[in-house]
């Protein structure tokens, strides 16, 4: 509309020229109409054309810059001490601004330049705190929050076959999932999580309480070769991710996505086809890769080739791979990785937890192999969904494992928690940073509590003081979704009561 006034506006000015018109004065506007009745008169004693041209080019100019003024408006304007941007130059802006309108950015600069460009229909300052993209978890078993603590300190395979499956047999309904990821959701937006990428059961469950919450959510529904909770075969389990896929095709806050659980969990047919119904729905593909040296020497016994080796040649690397843990990749797997554009979800806690590993991610982020940041868990392998601790952890690790204090510095962390995991979750034109046309999705988080001063570094701030605790406010697709510490969205109450009814009822299960 604006666009379409202004050129009528210069088609009239164009005219009024030709005319040899005579134009009303520009800052006289208030005698238009009398300029205009004078001249009137003097066409109509053949001293030239009227001069309405002039008057309409006026005209259509001020409906042009009512249209602009108008469009400038924003719905809300997030300020706040600090706002770390994460984009392209990662721009840190002392007292900035973000101006959003419905569920995009509109404008991401200093406060003053924002206000002056963007009067808001609503404002929220925040002055002791910082203004940052929305954290990105990339691997979760967002439902499992219902066994958290069920059993720690085990070896893998006597944690799952002691206690995660019995559980799982007798407890994984489609309400223990709804319920399990509603528990999941509140425990990550309350730390600064706006989106996750998730593998497990009844997705579709996982799913409802995902946009519950206002939450975004890549949700992978498990492939197993043989029968899990909501399929008795993999045939099963094919028609169930396909309908899943169908019913979320286009939605704004959920991608569905086939999970193939590992190649030791899936036979060779099974990984092509969801490859290729991944690539039918154009959606990524999430799968477990190199978690334990187990599954690497298996691999290189029974295939004679390591795993991301396996997928290479099966084809199912030919579309964006969501690749979770990759602790025991070797440079031959990076460089395949980096081939395919594949992407890596790093899981420091659950790596040291179950003593999986150290994944080599100065190397995955030399070679530009996008990474990112996953909880895991939250059974056994990490209890909690806290990715800011996974920020520190992530950092801290490859320190201590390279023997390098300069490995994988605090913007590094940050940028895998954010950009890069959107990168990863296949998102990042639409999250990751805040830049202008790109959703809505951000967190605030108080710096005035005492592990937070005095303030030297931003970044160095939020990775080594700062905690998921510290997170004041969540915004997701233009939404609020926490205030103030608060979920707007979830009954606290209500999740917590029915987490106690849940441990109670696994508890009996498993005696």
């Amino acid at each position: 509309m604006l666009r379409f006034y202004k050129l009528l506006a210069i088609r009239y000015w164009l005219l009024a020229i030709v005319g040899q018109a005579p134009w009303p004065a520009a800052d006289a506007l208030v005698g238009l109409g009398r300029q205009s009745s004078e001249a009137g008169q003097g066409a109509r004693r053949g001293r030239g054309r009227p001069p309405h041209w002039g008057l309409l080019a006026i005209s259509c100019w001020l409906l042009a810059f009512g249209f602009a003024a108008f469009g400038q408006n924003a719905d809300w304007i997030y300020s706040a001490r600090y706002v770390v941007t994460m984009d392209a130059q990662h721009r840190l802006i002392e007292n900035g601004a973000v101006a959003v309108r419905g569920d995009r950015i509109v404008a991401v600069g200093s406060r003053a330049e924002i206000e002056r460009q963007f009067p808001p229909r609503q404002r929220l300052d925040r002055p002791n705190a910082i203004i940052m993209p929305g954290l990105i978890n990339t691997h979760t078993h967002a439902a499992m929050s219902l066994l958290r603590g069920i059993a720690d300190d085990m070896k893998l395979q006597d944690w799952l076959e002691k206690f995660i499956f019995p559980a799982e047999a007798k407890n994984v309904t489609p309400d223990f999932v709804l319920w399990g990821t509603r528990l999941a959701c509140l425990e990550m937006m309350l730390s600064g999580t706006t989106a996750f990428v998730d593998m497990y059961y009844f997705e579709d469950r996982v799913a409802q309480a995902t946009k519950e919450a206002g939450m975004r959510g890549v949700l992978g529904e498990t492939v197993l070769r043989f029968k899990s909770p909501d399929s008795p075969t993999p045939a099963d389990a094919m028609q169930l991710t396909e309908k899943f896929l169908q019913q979320y095709k286009g939605d704004p806050l959920v991608v569905a996505a086939p999970a193939p659980h590992a190649i030791y969990t899936n036979d060779d047919g099974t990984l092509r086809q969801t490859r290729k119904l991944a690539d039918k729905y154009q959606v990524p593909l999430v799968i477990h890769l190199s978690e334990t040296k187990r599954e690497n020497d298996d691999a290189m016994k029974d295939r004679g080739m390591s795993p991301t080796r396996l997928l290479d040649m099966l084809g199912v690397l030919d579309g964006p791979v969501i690749a979770a843990h990759g602790v025991w990749l070797s440079d031959d797997d990076i460089r395949i990785l980096k081939a395919h554009g594949s992407g890596v979800a790093h899981c420091p806690s659950s790596n040291m937890k179950l003593a999986s590993g150290v994944a080599p991610v100065m190397k995955l982020l030399a070679a530009g192999v996008p990474t990112g940041l996953g909880t895991d868990g939250p059974a056994g392998s990490n209890n909690d969904f806290d990715l800011m601790e996974e920020m520190n952890l992530a950092a801290n690790l490859q320190k201590v494992s390279t023997n390098d204090p300069t490995a994988l510095n605090a913007e590094q962390a940050i940028t895998m928690a954010t950009i890069g995991g959107a990168r990863v979750a296949t998102l990042d034109r639409e999250i990751g940073s805040l830049e202008t046309g790109k959703r809505a999705d951000l967190i605030t988080v108080r710096i005035d509590r005492p592990h937070a001063v005095p303030m030297y570094n931003v970044y160095s701030q939020i990775v080594y003081a700062l905690k998921g605790s510290d997170v004041q406010d969540v915004v997701v697709n233009g939404r609020q979704i926490v205030r103030d510490g608060q979920s707007l969205t979830l009954d606290s109450k209500a999740i917590l009561a029915k987490a106690a009814e849940y441990a109670d009822k696994i508890t009996r299960s498993l005696k």
